[in-house]
C-alpha cells in the first residue's frame, strides 16, 4: 500500500510517499481502505516538531480520516465488512470526561496517523459516518467537528437564543456556526477578510467584525450583544482576554486552539473573577459524543464546509495552504 511517511525527522521536506505491507487486523481489529482525510492546525504542528509528544520514525501523519472497512478480525462484534466508518482521534477515549493519558492515545501522533492506502484500527476506536456525507465531507469530523460539538453542546450546554462568538473561519469555527444555527443560537463571527465574513453571513452568521478595521473587537461584541454566552476560542494567547471580556457574566470560553501561541506572560486573571467567568480546556471528544454528533449531523442533513481537496501525492500543498493560514474557508481535505 502507499503511505505517507516522515522518515527520519519533522519538517515538509521530509514528507515521503512510502511502499509498505497491507496489515492485517488482528483481534479486536477492523482493516479500513481510507478513502479520504483532513488536516488540522494540530498536524502541521506535529509536521513541525513542535507538539509536546514522542512519535516514532517513520511515521505516518494526519489524525482525521474516513474510508470502508475490507476486512475484520478475530472477535469483532461493533463493525461489519462494507461499513463506511472514521476513527476516533483519541483511540480509547470511549465515554465520560477526560483523563490522564487520553492525548497519549491520539491518531497522527503519538499513535501512527490515516494518510495511507490502509489502516489498522481497534473496533473500539472506530465509529460509523453518516450516510449521506462523503468520504471527504466524513474526514472533517473526528476533530473540527467533535470539538465543536464537545464544547458548545456536550460540555457547554448551549441552547436556543444563546449568542456564541466564533474567531475565523476555520473548520472548528464553521463547525461551531452550523451546530449553533441547528441548536437555534445566534453567532457572531469574526475575520481579517471582509469576503469570508460575507461568506460567514450566507451560512448564518447573526453578526461579523473585521479584527483587523476593528482591533478592540470585544468591546464591539459587547456594544451588540451586553457580553455572549460562549466563545469558541482558537487563538489561544493573544485572544484569550479579549475573549474573556466579550462575555456576559457567567459565561464560557472554550479553549480549543493556539494560533497565536500557548504562553500569556503576566496576565490578569481579575477579568475572570470579574465575570465569574468559566474557561474550559478541549481534548476533542470522546466515542459517546462522536456518534450523539453523527445522528445530529444525518437527521438534519448537515454538510460540512470544504475549502480544497488535495490528491494525497499533492499532500505539501495541502500543508502549505494550511501553513498560510488565512488562505482558506472550512477544511482542506486529502483523498487516498
Amino acid at each position: 500500500m502507499k503511505a505517507i511517511q516522515l522518515t527520519n525527522g519533522f519538517g515538509f521536506e521530509e514528507l515521503t510517499m512510502a511502499e509498505l505491507g497491507k496489515p492485517v487486523p488482528g483481534p479486536k481489529e477492523v482493516l479500513i481502505r481510507m478513502r479520504a482525510a483532513s488536516l488540522n492546525y494540530r498536524d502541521l504542528v506535529v509536521l513541525g516538531g513542535l507538539m509536546p509528544i514522542q512519535v516514532k520514525f517513520p511515521f505516518i501523519p494526519l489524525s482525521d480520516g474516513a474510508g470502508e472497512i475490507v476486512a475484520i478480525g478475530p472477535g469483532v462484534t461493533r463493525f461489519q465488512a462494507g461499513q463506511r466508518v472514521a476513527g476516533n482521534f483519541q483511540q480509547r477515549f470511549i465515554s465520560g470526561s477526560p483523563r490522564p493519558g487520553v492525548l497519549e492515545e491520539s491518531l497522527g501522533g503519538p499513535l501512527n496517523g490515516v494518510a495511507a492506502e490502509y489502516v489498522v484500527l481497534h473496533e473500539d476506536g472506530v465509529v460509523a459516518i453518516p450516510d449521506h456525507l462523503t468520504y471527504e465531507e466524513a474526514s472533517t469530523l473526528p476533530i473540527a467537528a467533535l470539538t465543536a460539538w464537545s464544547m458548545l453542546i456536550e460540555y457547554g450546554g448551549l441552547q436556543a437564543g444563546d449568542t456564541v462568538l466564533l474567531h475565523g473561519t476555520g473548520g472548528v469555527s464553521i463547525f461551531g456556526l452550523q451546530f449553533s444555527l441547528m441548536t437555534g443560537a445566534r453567532v457572531i463571527i469574526t475575520s481579517s477578510s471582509n469576503d469570508k465574513l460575507e461568506r460567514a453571513k450566507t451560512l448564518g452568521a447573526w453578526q461579523t467584525i473585521n479584527y483587523s478595521e476593528v482591533p478592540d473587537w470585544d468591546k464591539a461584541v459587547l456594544e451588540l450583544t451586553g457580553g455572549v454566552d460562549h466563545v469558541l476560542d482558537v487563538g489561544g494567547a493573544a485572544t484569550m482576554g479579549k475573549s474573556i471580556n466579550a462575555l456576559r457574566t457567567g459565561g464560557t470560553v472554550s479553549m480549543v486552539g493556539f494560533l497565536s501561541g500557548l504562553t500569556i506572560p503576566e496576565y490578569d486573571v481579575s477579568s475572570i473573577l470579574h465575570k465569574a467567568a468559566t474557561v474550559r480546556g478541549s481534548q476533542v471528544g470522546n466515542r459517546d459524543h462522536f456518534e450523539k454528533m453523527n445522528r445530529a449531523i444525518a437527521h438534519h442533513r448537515l454538510h460540512p464546509v470544504i475549502d480544497r481537496v488535495f490528491p494525497l501525492e499533492r499532500i505539501a500543498e495541502a500543508f502549505a495552504l494550511l501553513a498560510e493560514g488565512k488562505q482558506y474557508f472550512g477544511k482542506i481535505v486529502v483523498q487516498i
